[in-house]
Formats: C-alpha cells, structure tokens, sequence
C-alpha cells in the first residue's frame, strides 16, 4: 500500500480507478485517504488495537483539508489506544456508507453474479430511496412507503427487498441500529402470478419427436436439451460441462447456483452423453473449441424446436420444473426432490408441489368411492 507525504495538492491529484484503493500518510502512521470508483475520497484511521483491526472514517475530503483531517485521525488514533469506545461520525451511518461496507463484506458470500444482480437492484431500486438517510433512523413506514411505490415492478420489488434486509440486519450487528429492528420484517411481498410449467405427458411426446427428427442435423444441441430433461440441471449448470466431470455414473459439478454437488444420472441420461464425441475438455463446446458453447447457441435451437412442437409458452427452464412433477408423480418425496435438484433449502422444493393437486384429488375420489360404498 503506497504512503506519501499527504497534502491537499496530492489528494486532488489522486484519479479514481476500476477498484477502491487507499493512500497512506508518511506523515501519521494509521492514517490515509481512500478513492472509490466514483471518485469520493474519504480521510480514515486503520490500526490494531487489543488484537482486533480498526477502521473509521475520519471525514470526506470535500469537507476537511489535510491538515484538518490529520489533527481529527490523530485525536481518534489516541482515543482508540485509550480504549474508549468509538463512536460513528454522521458521515459514516448514512445508508450509502452501510451499504457499501455490507457489500463489500458478502462479496466473499456472493456468487459474482449474485453480487452484480444485487448491486443493480441497490443502484437502481434502493438507493433513489434511501440514499443521505441515516441508517438508524429508517423505520417500517418509510420501507412500506418505498416499497409501495415498487408496485408497478414487483418482481424487482420482491427481489429488493431481500437485499434492503441483508443491508439492516448487518447495521445492527454493526451496532448502528437496536437489535430487533430490520424494518424489513413483517412486510409482505406483492403476489406474482407463478411462472412454474410442466409438459404433460402429450407434450412429451410431442417434444421427444421434433427432439428426434432434430438429432441428425443438430446431435449437440439435441443432447444438451434432452440432458436438461433427464437430470433437471439448469442451463448455466449443463452448457459449460467438462468432460472431467462426469465419471463414475454421475455428473460433479464443479460450481452450481448452490455450489458445488453430484448429479445421479439415470440410463437415459449415461446414453446421451456416450452418444457424443470427446472432442475437447467442453461436452458441449463452442465453434472455436476453446470455450463452453453460449446461452444464445442452444436458445435459438430451442425456440425453433418449440415452435415445431406447438410448445411456444414453454421455456428451457420449465424442462427442469417438469423433471421435479414427474418424480413427485412417481412418490418421490420432496427431500429427495431437492436432493435431485440440488435445492440448498427444502422450501424452495415446495413450488413444484402443487402438479400433485390432480394426483391427490383422483386418490381421493378413489378413496371415497371405497368408503362410500
């Protein structure tokens, strides 16, 4: 980390960069000045005190000149090795600062895309709202009010949400906000008309026949889609296959959405990918070879043989959704279903439920034409 004798000349000078980064003062030891992407320089402290790091924002250096904010870093550098506790500037509890800080913390927790898709919702949804607020005094009012004004957008209202959350829980173990006090709790989401479609047994086999008269011309694109049937894998998860992950019967996926995990493999399933030529390290690689092929690649395959099969409402996704009906048609339990599927919480297995509705209502009429009798 570079240090410098810090002026007001060479702070003006600092340009922003890809990446946050800090000065340090050659001056004062623990004291420097951070540069964000947009361009915010902010004078802070670092230094250990009992074994535990510190870090505090000193001030924005729009507001404080150097000699201002090194007599301000050099009073809290003293009251920390006093052992006094450490109380929050303003500047430090507004929502953007908490915000920032929350992210950067869950960037080891994230996924990267997780963490872009959040950030986008934070930019876009959140921050118009509560950006300048101190993050202490946000109450259920203001969230319900917010959250009100979303309801032309519910999805990207109900996927907010959860990220407005993360950043209150993560303020109160900060000690910026009372324990018990995420203002997000208790709100209901906006009901959404659900998504989730299953192929009957005729779209089936509607779809088995162009998938068939289609593998002559179009063998990988075939398979990927057939392999997304047979193993309820989603896309992201079956496009960059390595050959080196499936051995032993099964697939073991390096990185899925939930991490990485072992797909079981049916007959079915094993024939389709010995059907195909070992070409490289991708089982289904892009024109140039040196890359798994794209999402476009199979899409626009997909919506043609769709078309063909009179099945235009059905996405790629739904193949998934179907793979989950037919085992709970078959007894399959929802923990094995989410086992199959590789949910990280039964509860996301519990949507695919409801094809067992007619399922249910033909065994009931069963059991009451029994006992009616």
């Amino acid at each position: 980390m570079p240090r410098t004798n810090l002026t007001d000349a060479r702070v003006t000078a600092l340009k922003p960069r890809k990446t946050k980064y800090d000065v340090r003062d050659a001056k004062l030891r623990g004291f420097g000045v951070q540069v964000t992407p947009s361009g915010r320089k902010r004078f802070f402290v670092h230094c250990q005190h009992r074994g535990q790091r510190v870090w505090k924002i000193v001030g924005d250096a729009s507001d404080l000149n150097v000699k201002e904010a090194r007599s301000r870093a050099a009073g809290t550098l003293a009251a920390i090795r006093r052992g006094e506790p450490a109380r929050p500037l303003p500047d430090e509890t507004l929502f953007e600062v908490v915000a920032e800080t929350v992210f950067e913390r869950y960037e080891r927790l994230w996924k990267p895309r997780t963490l872009f898709v959040n950030r986008g919702y934070l930019k876009k949804q959140i921050l118009p709202h509560f950006a300048g607020r101190q993050v202490a005094h946000i109450d259920q009012k203001e969230v319900r009010k917010w959250f009100a004004t979303l309801h032309a957008t519910p999805v990207a209202a109900d996927r907010s949400m959860p990220v407005l959350s993360v950043i209150m829980k993560e303020a109160e173990a900060m000690g910026l906000r009372p324990e018990g006090s995420n203002p997000c709790r208790g709100i209901r989401r906006y009901r959404r008309k659900g998504r989730e479609r299953f192929l009957s047994d005729e779209e089936l086999r509607r779809l088995s026949r162009r998938l068939s008269a289609s593998s002559g011309r179009h063998p990988r694109q075939v398979a990927a889609i057939r392999l997304l049937l047979l193993t309820g894998c989603r896309r992201r998860e079956t496009l960059p296959l390595r050959w080196s992950e499936y051995r032993e019967g099964h697939l073991f996926l390096r990185d899925s959405k939930t991490g990485p995990r072992t797909v079981w493999l049916s007959s079915p399933a094993r024939r389709v990918l010995d059907s195909l030529e070992r070409t490289g390290r991708w089982v289904f690689p892009a024109s140039s070879a040196d890359r798994p092929a794209s999402k476009r690649w199979l899409d626009g395959f997909w919506w043609r043989l769709r078309a063909e099969a009179g099945l235009e409402d059905v996405r790629l996704h739904d193949l998934r959704h179907t793979h989950a009906s037919v085992a709970l048609r078959q007894g399959e339990t929802v923990l094995v279903i989410g086992k199959l599927l590789g949910h990280a919480d039964p509860a996301t297995t519990l949507k695919y439920t409801h094809p067992a509705d007619a399922a249910a209502m033909e065994a009931a009429e069963t059991v009451g034409a029994i006992l009616g009798n």
